[in-house]
């Protein structure tokens, strides 16, 4: 029956009665936020006294914070993680003796800010399932962040349940096959409805898992447009990274990482962010992006090749950054959703030539004038790093950097109003090598080095 079940899933019912019908898998649920929208997938199939040993729904913040101890935040990671630890070792502690030799407990938890009466605010959830592979075995769990897309309260219960029957069966059923472990996650729900952009493992089991493909995975799966990890490899929810900061972003391959990309940030950090910034506002990040189709060999992402320059990145202090946003105004908007502070956006002369190219903007009604108008929505500025023509020794900077006629006046516009903004260039002797460039110096046996931070010098090497 089960082997049919695996086939023909046609709603979280199927998925629910498959884990009732498990002997070994037990455990409770506790839901703060938009209900007990995942336990009830569990009471509508049938032998539900076969998995649910506990369904709690701590909605009152007094009786939440007698539970799990007082919190700042309550739709929150230290939120669910404190949930779900509780109510693993609670299950433990009372049932241990009786049912752990032929059981395998897991704890399911969820802290939701759905939508309410009258709401515009972004709506978005924690998830957490903490469990054990084999009986008796060590737990770890599996968290993930979602944002709710429906705008009617109805719909974003509905996906939030069927998203959480998902992330429990998934646990013990794909917990060795990444891709169709996220794959999974979003069965039953349609398209546009959820954005799930984080998503990791913890715990002893998994050890040996790198939080950071997880996170590749689920840009590269189209589960969310973006995902960012901090300089000490830890994958976070882009929003909370981000939270009241001002953004000092790079666009590029960073194969390899050069002196030329630090000395951009440098030069940008000089006139950004700013110096009118509100009261309480976080320093600036440095953010490294690499957009998906940077990492692609014959199709696939390189992992090796992402890792390599995730810990070059990641060792020179920078946020990294991965999307799968090939035009600048989708990666403006992507950052738009986690923070309303000042954006930089350092480039080359390069890039900024490629910015008034039609091909950037044939799929927008409004042409290039909406590309723009969407690049610069709520203070967005370029900062536009120099270039040196070698053959004729010209230096263009973005005041002499010569556009098509039809736009001249248009990119006036742009320069007067300071959301295109010239930076120097700390040593001119930088700017004889690109990347590629330097890339061709190691495999041809010429100099190369000196154009590369000590930290960087493996990822050139790696790549010959």
């Amino acid at each position: 029956m089960l082997s049919e079940m695996n086939e023909n899933f046609q709603s979280p019912v199927d998925k629910a009665l498959r884990l009732n019908l498990d002997r070994t898998v037990y455990g409770t649920f506790a839901e703060i936020g938009a209900g007990q929208e995942v336990a009830n997938w569990f009471f509508r199939a049938s032998a539900t006294a076969g998995t649910v040993a506990k369904s709690i729904s701590a909605y009152d913040m007094t009786i939440s914070d007698a539970l799990y101890g007082k919190t700042k935040r309550y739709v929150s990671q230290d939120r669910v993680v404190d949930m779900v630890n509780y109510e693993y070792d609670l299950l433990e502690e009372r049932l241990k003796e009786e049912k752990g030799k032929g059981c395998r407990f897991f704890a399911f938890a969820n802290t939701v800010r759905a939508r309410g009466y009258q709401d515009t605010e972004e709506c978005h959830g924690w998830l957490a399932v903490k469990y054990q592979m084999q009986p008796g075995a060590e737990a770890g769990t599996v968290l993930l962040h979602v944002r709710l897309l429906d705008e009617e309260n109805v719909d974003q219960m509905e996906a939030l349940g069927a998203l959480g029957v998902n992330l429990i069966d998934a646990a013990f059923h794909h917990g060795r096959d990444l891709r169709n472990f996220i794959r999974s996650l979003v069965d039953f729900i349609p398209p546009g409805r959820v954005e799930i952009d984080m998503l990791k493992f913890l715990g002893e089991p998994f050890t040996m898992v790198d939080n950071r493909i997880c996170a590749l995975e689920l840009v590269r799966q189209g589960m969310t447009p973006a995902t960012v990890f901090l300089p000490d490899g830890e994958v976070v929810q882009p929003g909370e990274a981000f939270y009241k900061t001002p953004l000092l972003v790079l666009r590029g391959s960073f194969l390899p990482v050069t002196n030329l990309h630090l000395d951009m940030l440098q030069q940008a950090g000089k006139v950004f962010p700013p110096k009118d910034l509100d009261e309480g506002v976080k320093p600036y990040r440095e953010v490294c992006e690499v957009s998906l189709s940077n990492l692609l060999r014959d199709g696939e992402v390189d992992l090796l090749s992402f890792i390599d320059r995730a810990d070059t990145l990641q060792s020179l202090g920078k946020v990294v950054m991965v999307s799968n946003c090939p035009e600048f105004h989708r990666v403006a908007a992507t950052l738009r959703l986690y923070t309303r502070e000042a954006i930089g956006m350092v480039l080359s002369i390069g890039l900024l030539n490629e910015l008034f190219k039609e091909k950037w903007s044939e799929n927008l009604s409004g042409g290039i004038l909406e590309s723009f108008g969407r690049l610069f929505k709520n203070e967005l500025s370029l900062l536009v790093y120099p270039w040196k023509n070698r053959s004729q020794g010209e230096y263009v900077t973005a005041d002499n950097f010569l556009v098509p006629d039809h736009l001249k006046h248009l990119y006036r516009h742009f320069l007067e109003n300071g959301m295109i903004s010239d930076i120097g260039c700390g040593n001119e002797e930088l700017l004889e090598m690109t990347g590629r460039e330097v890339l061709r110096a190691a495999r041809e046996g010429r100099e190369w080095e000196k154009w590369v931070p000590e930290e960087a010098r493996g990822l050139v090497r790696g790549a010959l």
